[in-house]
This record gives structure tokens, C-alpha cells and sequence, in this order.
């Protein structure tokens, strides 16, 4: 993002979750490649075993539109939020091994689409992804959600966009 990623930010977060008594590995990751997804279970499942709860909440995001949109920006965000994401829940549903009821799937996702077209539609393609998610999964036990926050600031708002009431949070499942 444009200013920057937050120094220890990785870290910090290792360290609240431990608190809580859960053990998190930190595996950075280029989710444009293809391959990467059963890596990421491997490297997983070797430090801490079967994986029962699968969170997504990576994202490709360039701000532009309809007419200014590269076609490589375009597959870019396809790759990372709607390819990745399927990728990462079919390996989950490949390898999950937990019983039957204690498996978890939640996608953050967004519906921002002006201004932001690439994003916003990859990230409806998310959200349609996990839908059926749900549905495939039954047979497991898995429970799958959508989770649409609206606005969120990490960073990018402005004094005026944080004044400006924005849709609510949806659950989509």
C-alpha cells in the first residue's frame, strides 16, 4: 500500500494471539502464484498439525476504474483475491481432518467497486466463492461465512472519508 506496511505489525499480532493461548506461524507469501496455496498448508501443517480454521483476509487493491484499469492489474487482483482464495479453500477441504462440526472458513471481503473496479469485483468473486464453499463443504461439517465489514481504515482514509457514514457490516452465508 501506498504508506506502507506498519514496522512489527506481524509480530505484534503473533504475540496478542499467543496470549490467547493459540500458536500462529508467520509464512510470507506471493498468493499471485499458483503453487503457493498447498505450500502454505504444508508449511502450516508441519509446524502445527491438521489446519481447522482457514481465515481470508489477503487482498490485492489498486485504486482504478472502468476505463483505466490495465488488463495485467485486472488479472493481478483476479489471481490474488478470487484464485487464491479458491485455491486456499480447496486445499483446506482437501486436507481437513477434523471432526465433523469443528471446521471454519471466513472470507473478508468488500464490496467497493467505483473507483476500484478490479478489487471490488474480485472481492464479489470471493464472497461467491465461499457461498459455495458452504454448501460443497456441508458433507464436513464446515461452517463457511462471508464477512463484508464496509469501510474499514488501514490507512487510506482521509480525515473526510472517516467522517462519512458507510454501509453496514453484512454477514453473507
Amino acid at each position: 500500500m501506498p504508506w506502507g506496511v506498519e514496522p512489527g505489525a506481524p509480530e505484534e499480532l503473533q504475540k496478542q494471539v499467543a496470549a490467547l493461548g493459540a500458536r500462529t506461524p508467520a509464512v510470507e507469501a506471493d498468493l499471485s502464484d499458483s503453487a503457493v496455496p498447498a505450500q502454505l498448508f504444508d508449511s502450516v501443517e508441519c509446524e502445527l498439525g491438521n489446519v481447522t480454521a482457514l481465515v481470508l483476509c489477503h487482498c490485492e487493491s489498486v485504486d482504478s476504474g472502468l476505463l483505466d484499469t490495465t488488463v495485467e492489474s485486472f488479472d493481478l487482483h483476479f489471481a490474488v483475491n478470487a484464485r487464491a482464495t479458491w485455491l486456499l479453500i480447496r486445499e483446506y477441504g482437501r486436507r481437513f481432518r477434523g471432526q465433523h462440526g469443528s471446521g471454519r472458513i471466513v472470507s473478508l471481503t468488500s464490496d467497493h467497486t467505483a473507483g476500484n473496479l478490479p478489487y471490488g469485483a474480485s472481492k464479489g468473486a470471493m464472497d461467491r466463492i465461499t457461498l459455495a464453499t458452504a454448501a460443497e463443504f456441508a458433507h464436513l461439517g464446515v461452517t463457511c461465512n462471508a464477512i463484508n465489514p464496509g469501510p474499514t481504515d488501514t490507512g487510506w482514509m482521509t480525515e473526510e472519508q472517516k467522517g462519512t457514514p458507510g454501509p453496514r457490516p453484512r454477514l453473507l452465508n
